[in-house]
């Protein structure tokens, strides 16, 4: 990596907890090899600290832009000081530019490096059905593409139904030919699987959903990057089932994060 000096311009990635993360490690090399005088840093930033620590990075003059994540996403769209449409049509943002005055400008590019992920790895899923779990910022991003990319029918479950309702409602009006519906923790019979939850990312955690009835032909795919091979994926490839891991939709994102918070080729 090139040396931090004084006119080396920050990016960060906000998050809690933060150990998880990959974005550093893709973004600095992308720098290097674009020869930008950059480095992106990780930030621990709890939910109840995340208005008073954007706020603060508004008079941050070498801070050029923030990645953000879990369990952010929703939150931060209201921070920002203006939002792309489709950020303000999913609800959440992952990615804001600081310009020179101290302004926050958010987007949402979640659902496009999924579902560019799910494409890099030969799953297309245009006229599958699909299945997924999950009502926070990346499930929304997620479900908008898929709907985007054409999906068959779009069913969605979280433990919390009117946000799924919500959910619904919105995508809606936008694609008010598609297929969907409220689903139950059951996937089975879905040609697409994807937990867009975090749960997995602990070891503790309970499954995102129930595999008893995953079978052979369904893909399940999952958003979460560490560990790789979560225990639902685990799960699933003993039921037959082909996975697909969370790290493609990252890597599929993070030139289109580079290019949006100004580091440019």
């Amino acid at each position: 990596m090139t040396n931090i000096t004084g006119t080396t311009t920050v990016f960060g990635i906000v998050a809690d907890p933060i150990q998880q993360v990959k974005t550093p490690q893709l973004i600095n090399p992308l720098l290097e090899q674009r020869q930008v005088d950059g480095v992106m840093v990780p930030f621990h930033v709890s939910a109840t600290e995340l208005p008073v620590f954007l706020n603060g990075l508004r008079g941050m003059k070498n801070l050029a832009g923030l990645i953000v994540t879990v369990p952010h996403k929703t939150s931060a769209l209201a921070l920002c000081d203006e939002v792309t449409p489709a950020a303000a049509t999913v609800g959440a943002v992952n990615v804001i530019r600081k310009d020179a005055s101290g302004r926050f400008y958010g987007d949402i590019l979640d659902g496009k490096g999924f579902v560019a992920g799910l494409r890099s790895k030969g799953i297309e899923p245009r006229g599958k059905s699909a299945y997924l779990v999950g009502a926070g910022g990346a499930a929304n991003a997620i479900a908008f593409a898929l709907a985007e990319a054409g999906v068959s029918s779009l069913t969605l479950y979280n433990r919390t139904a009117a946000k799924v309702q919500d959910m619904i409602a919105r995508i809606a009006r936008v694609y008010p030919q598609l297929n969907m519906s409220l689903g139950t923790d059951d996937p089975a019979g879905f040609e697409l699987v994807v937990n867009a939850t975090s749960l997995g990312m602990a070891a503790s955690d309970p499954l995102p959903v129930s595999v008893a009835n995953l079978g052979a032909g369904q893909i399940v795919a999952e958003i979460i990057m560490k560990p790789e091979r979560t225990a639902l994926l685990e799960a699933a490839e003993k039921k037959g089932c082909r996975i697909h891991f969370g790290l493609p939709m990252l890597q599929c994102q993070i030139e289109l994060m580079a290019d949006f918070m100004g580091a440019g080729k």
